[in-house]
């Protein structure tokens, strides 16, 4: 009687778990399931009891023969599987992904006298790998470059300057509209500059007060000023054989810009509070919104110090003079925001991606990265249409006489590009290469595909 209520309840406890659960004879024929296994595979209890475990063609499933010319698993040699990957076939002829953990069966001889595995339904997560497989392989595509979305000429020629900037050591200073990218700018000269491996040292100079803000980027020692109770290293002492972003350097005050410029000048600084001098080697990437010429006849920036600051200028076009990269980075924040959301929307309508190519974006990239997080929060459909966006976007009043942008044509532009770089470059597929920023083999690629011959004079006439 113990016996039969126990086993009743070994039942209940195993058609509780979440993971299918399969015991199998010593021959591979199916004996007993639970019900996550019913689920997982879409057989029934009564469609699979008695068959084969081959019928779920398990791609780690290995036979091997014996004396008797039995087909035995390999699980019968190896004696347990655990935690191993695989792929298996549902009813409905569906592959799916499976977490497996198998082991023996003995009976109190030690005899084997079959097997018990579980699969795990993983197939979602391997998707969501996938996609972020995917998703990483599209940042690097010959659309981006380090993390940056675009392939129009302005956006070309920044690529161009960042490369070069990266491998100099002298000030790097980005200009740009709130919203253009600048802190990825600096991200980018850091990945490839000499630095590389050190680190990159962030800091808002708008952010802080001014004795803060001395305190954030030189340090200070305890005792400094009320609420110092210890020694305190700053950012420069952080950023150490790398880098250090100054964002909002158009911010920062009179008297810290003295004081940065010994840092600029002898890589040495002090902290507040203390005379000792202390020896750093940072590269400094500045980045602003304001014109510094203006400020510094204005009085609030020192002229030694924007000539210090201003040696490699790196600006920044705003969205509205690139708009042939509004599709590419619409394209990239939607499968973003896809993934991260796991909505099933399958894409942009074709009005809606005029009303972004006709937009002037006024924040940006920044404000369309927030365009397509509104829109999938909003949107209940497959495709994302006009009326899912920011009511600002659509309702924008245009000029009568504004031109609307051509067809996009990401193809067109590419060849157009081609053809640019192949005639400065006098045919010269090593230099156009260079020119475009892509590889000889990208080159050679694409004169193929838009049928360029090399050897026939190259015009765009």
């Amino acid at each position: 009687m113990v016996d039969q209520e126990m086993d009743l309840y070994w039942k209940t406890v195993v058609n509780t778990i979440q993971d299918g659960v399969m015991i199998v004879d010593t021959h591979g024929g199916i004996i007993s399931v639970n019900r996550a296994f019913e689920k997982i595979t879409g057989y029934s209890k009564d469609e699979i009891i008695g068959k084969s475990c081959a019928i779920l063609k398990c791609n780690l499933f290995e036979m091997a023969r014996k004396n008797k010319g039995d087909e035995w698993c390999v699980l019968f040699e190896t004696g347990n599987m655990d935690r191993r990957k695989c792929t298996i076939l549902k009813k409905d002829g569906t592959l799916i992904y499976v977490l497996k953990n198998a082991t023996l069966l003995y009976d109190p001889k030690g005899k084997v006298i079959g097997a018990v595995e579980t699969i795990a339904d993983i197939t979602e997560i391997i998707e969501k790998d996938h996609q972020i497989a995917a998703f990483r392989q599209e940042l690097r595509s010959e659309d981006g470059f380090h993390g940056i979305i675009g392939v129009s000429y302005p956006i070309r020629q920044v690529f161009d300057l960042i490369e070069n900037a990266a491998h100099s050591d002298a000030p790097v200073i980005i200009y740009g509209e709130s919203g253009t990218g600048k802190e990825l700018i600096s991200r980018a000269i850091h990945e490839i500059g000499e630095r590389k491996n050190g680190p990159l040292v962030k800091v808002n100079c708008a952010a802080l007060t001014e004795s803060l803000l001395e305190s954030e980027l030189f340090g200070h020692v305890k005792g400094a000023y009320t609420g110092a109770y210890r020694d305190r290293q700053g950012r420069f002492e952080k950023a150490h054989g790398g880098d250090i972003f100054l964002d909002e350097i158009g911010d920062l005050p009179l008297s810290t810009q003295v004081k940065l410029l010994r840092v600029i000048e002898d890589k040495v600084l002090e902290r507040v509070g203390d005379s000792r001098s202390i020896t750093v080697d940072v590269r400094i990437i500045s980045a602003t919104n304001r014109n510094l010429m203006r400020l510094v006849e204005e009085g609030t920036i020192r002229q030694d110090f924007y000539f210090r600051i201003n040696v490699i200028p790196i600006n920044l076009p705003p969205l509205r003079e690139r708009v042939e990269d509004v599709p590419l980075l619409a394209e990239f924040f939607f499968r973003k925001n896809r993934l991260k959301s796991g909505k099933n929307i399958k894409g942009i309508s074709n009005e809606t991606m005029d009303a972004l190519m006709n937009y002037r974006w006024p924040g940006n990239v920044r404000e369309l990265k927030g365009a397509f997080e509104y829109a999938f929060v909003i949107c209940q459909e497959k495709i994302i249409h006009p009326y899912h966006l920011p009511p600002n976007i659509v309702n924008e009043k245009r000029p009568s006489k504004a031109i609307k942008p051509a067809p996009f044509n990401r193809e067109e532009i590419k060849k157009q590009e081609l053809i640019h770089a192949l005639e400065q470059s006098g045919g010269n597929q090593s230099e156009a290469a260079r020119i475009l920023g892509v590889t000889r083999v990208t080159i050679w690629n694409r004169m193929k595909r838009f049928g360029i011959s090399a050897n026939r004079n190259i015009s765009l006439s």
